[in-house]
Parts: structure tokens; sequence; C-alpha cells
């Protein structure tokens, strides 16, 4: 019987069923790549050389590690199948780096650079963001070479070690090896689907701004009992600057944050993802956020502002004083319709028509922050990515505009001139950048049968 299409997705479920799987990441996840703030370069280095690597030369890739252009940053991992130049190439992504461990935080007999089994949770840092999700993908490329002998197309597998610290050098890493990584499509492996029953295809990521607002009055503070209501409070005023940008039910009410136009097309395809309440994850507050919109468009196709931190006076120790500073972060998550320059701009005049000058906002820059992204859902690799995994499924997966996190697709995009998409693997209560991080074995299961499938596709095309 010569090779097939079952063949191939057989193999690639065996291969979880046999403990290889298991195996492999457990050597994944053993390493410890935090990359925020920098300081394990030498892991990092570790993981994609003296790891990953020979991972996949065993498989008959070209391995070489790509130098980050800021030095004190980790490299990114290039992997290369070339079988036939005439044939279309394909640039898998995945990153290698994570959070911090934070060991202190697990659940007591759970250690975060080690592999602990329990039903079908697997826990470890990394094991679902994101070590677990480009291992499926790479091991479903082994399961159609197994079976077919080849792939009957061209691959580049990239995996970088900075994603968690904004990628920082990945942009310029991509402008300065465009030739080594030009693919024809982009398709990276990370992120949460919105059901545990239905695949998804992600076409792209909102792009986040973090900015400061600063109210700096004098310094230091004076007896509140003697300059209270003489003196301006920095607190109070800082209050107002973030009540002038959020309303008490969650709206944003900055002009400019939110999208003025919305593609049809990307309204079509909110109205039909279909979500689901996760075991682990929190339920959608009623009430909160844009009204009159579903989870999935609140998410895919409009923005959302968080408070990430906000300090006034000394909260762990406070004092009977009129305070001269007082500090909070925001955060916006934006969809492509919100034009990223436009957005400190934005705020600033929208203080400033509020009389609230004195609040000076300031760009974040102490790391990247990623641009927002979306590929068209009409590209015929969508389309292609969507039958073969209707196909497999035996329905039709989600297909979301863009996730409502962020990540470094536009830069491909820019660099390379692909069209982007993204397989998620996990689901909302794996407590990723958290403590007790976890995938589940019967999604990256699913998973691995779903992508052989897709690569068998792509080579049988």
């Amino acid at each position: 019987m010569g090779a097939t299409r079952d063949g191939a997705i057989a193999r690639a479920h065996a291969g979880y069923d046999d403990g290889r799987f298991l195996e492999r990441l457990s050597a994944l996840v053993a390493v410890p790549t935090e990359s925020h703030p920098p300081g394990r370069k030498p892991d990092l280095e570790h993981y994609a050389r003296d790891v990953l690597g020979p991972m996949m030369a065993g498989m008959g890739f070209d391995v070489r590690l790509l130098d980050n252009p800021e030095p004190i940053h980790g490299p990114a991992m290039l992997a290369t199948r070339i079988e036939d130049p005439a044939l279309p190439t394909v640039l898998i992504y995945g990153h290698g780096d994570v959070v911090r461990g934070m060991p202190e935080l697990w659940r007591a007999g759970l250690d975060p650079w080690k592999v602990t089994v329990e039903g079908d949770r697997l826990y470890g840092r990394g094991v679902v963001d994101n070590k677990g999700q480009h291992l499926v993908a790479i091991e479903a490329l082994a399961a159609v070479l197994a079976e077919r002998g080849r792939l009957g197309f061209n691959v580049k597998v990239m995996v970088e070690t900075g994603e968690e610290a904004g990628s920082p050098g990945l942009k310029a890493m991509l402008e300065r090896d465009r030739a080594l990584c030009a693919a024809d499509v982009f398709i990276a492996f990370d992120g949460l689907r919105q059901s545990t029953t239905i695949p998804e295809v992600t076409l792209g990521t909102r792009g986040s701004a973090a900015m400061d607002l600063v109210v700096e009055l004098r310094e230091g503070g004076f007896h509140s009992g003697h300059w209270g209501g003489l003196l301006t409070d920095p607190g109070v005023i800082l209050a107002h600057a973030i009540a002038s940008i959020v309303s008490q039910d969650g709206r944003i009410l900055v002009p400019g944050w939110t999208p003025a136009e919305i593609p049809q097309a990307v309204r079509d395809a909110c109205a039909a993802v279909i979500t689901e309440d996760l075991a682990g994850a929190p339920s959608a507050d009623a009430g909160w956020g844009e009204p009159g919109m579903s989870r999935a468009e609140r998410i895919f196709m409009w923005s959302s502002a968080v408070v990430l931190a906000s300090i006034s006076g000394q909260p762990a120790s406070p004092v009977n004083a009129v305070g001269g500073t007082a500090k909070a972060r925001i955060q916006l998550r934006h969809t492509v319709d919100v034009p990223a320059d436009g957005i400190i701009p934005a705020l600033r005049a929208h203080l400033d028509a509020r009389g609230l000058s004195m609040v000076d906002v300031r760009p974040v820059t102490e790391r990247q922050y990623f641009p927002a992204s979306r590929t068209d859902p009409e590209d015929p690799w969508v389309k292609r990515t969507v039958a073969s995994m209707a196909r497999t499924a035996g329905r039709r997966p989600n297909i979301v505009p863009n996730i409502g996190a962020s990540g470094p697709s536009e830069f491909f995009r820019e660099a390379l001139g692909t069209p982007v998409i993204w397989i998620p693997l996990s689901y909302g209560g794996c407590s990723q950048h958290g403590p007790d991080e976890h995938g589940l074995g019967s999604l990256f299961r699913e998973g691995l049968g779903l992508v052989a499938g897709l690569w068998w596709d792509f080579g049988a095309a």
C-alpha cells in the first residue's frame, strides 16, 4: 500500500501516543529560556543551537543561527529544507523564549522547568507558550516525511528567542537576512483557541502600544492637615485622566483609539466565530466594554485599553501628606484599522481638551511593542489552510481576523511580503504568563493530526 494522507496523520498521532512528543517537549522545557529582562542569552543560544537545532538536523534540515543585531538578546534558529527551488516555500514560525519561570508561585509538586503530566494536562513553563506549539509543527513535518519520503514543498523553520521581550532585533534581522528567510507564506503556531472543540485559523494580531501618564507637580510631600485643599493632588489629577480615557463601564473614550471603519469581511468573520466558556478561564463581565458587540467582535475587531499599573504616594506605607507625583501605565491593543502613529497624539489632544495639560504622556521605550497585522480572509493560502483543516476535522475551523494579543507577524509581512497565518493550539485556561502554565494533551494530539494533514495537502498541491 502506498503513502497516504491518513497514513501521515496516523503517524503524527502515534508520535504522541508512544511518548515521543512528550520526551521531546520535556527536553525543550528543561532549558530556562527567560528573555525579559535580558540575562539568559547563553540559555537562549543553547536552546536554539544544541537542543532544537539537532532535532531539525536529524530531519534533513540545514540549520544555522541568525545572530541578533541587538547583541544582548538571543539569536534565531533557521532550519531550511529545499526540495526544489521551483516549489513554494513555507516559513514556519515559533519562539523558544518564555516569560519568567516564577517557581515560587507554582502549585506544590510542579516545577516550571520540568513537564509534569496530570491527566490531560501537561504542566511546565513554555508548554504552550510556545515550545509545545512549534514542536507540533516540527513533529507533523516528521510524520509527512516518514510517510511520503518528501514534503512536496520547501520549508524554513524559524524559532526566535525574544518574542516575550517584544522580539528585539527581529525586524532588523529579517531585513538583513531577507534572502535566507524568503518564503511564499508565513505560518505561526502560537496562541489560544476560542473553543476546545473547533480548530482555528487566525489571520494576524492586534498591535500593542504602551504609554505612561505622569503628573509631576512638586518635590516631596507636604502635611495633609496643613496643605490638603490648598495643593493640587497629583493622584486626583491622574484619576481624572484615567477616567477620561476609559468609562466606568469599560468603553474607550479617546477619539482615534478605536476603528473609524471596519472591513465587511472582518465583520463577517467575527460573526461566524464560535466561542465557548473554558474551564480555568474567566467569563466576560456583563456590561463591560463597547456596547452592542459580541465577545468575538470586542476582541478581534475593536480596541482595548487597560491600566497596567498605577501609583500615587507610598502605597506600602502611606503617610499623611499631599504627594508631588503620580504615575500610571496604560496599554492599548488595536487592530490595523487604528493607525499606530496617531495613538499618542490622539491622547495628548484628548487630555488637553479636558484641561489636563499637566498630565505628561510618555511613550514606553524600555521594551519593544508589536504593530498590528491582518491578512485578507480571501487570500489563496488562507483558503488552502482552511480547506485542509476542515477536511481533517470534519468541520469548518473558526477563522479569526486577528488574535486579541500581539505578535511579530507584521515584521514578516513587511520584510518578506508574505501573507500571515496563525494556528493556535492552546486554550483560554492554560495559565500562560502565570504560574501553573499547562497545555492539553488532547489539543496537542489533535493539532499533530491537523498539521500533518496540512503539510500533506500543501505537498500534494
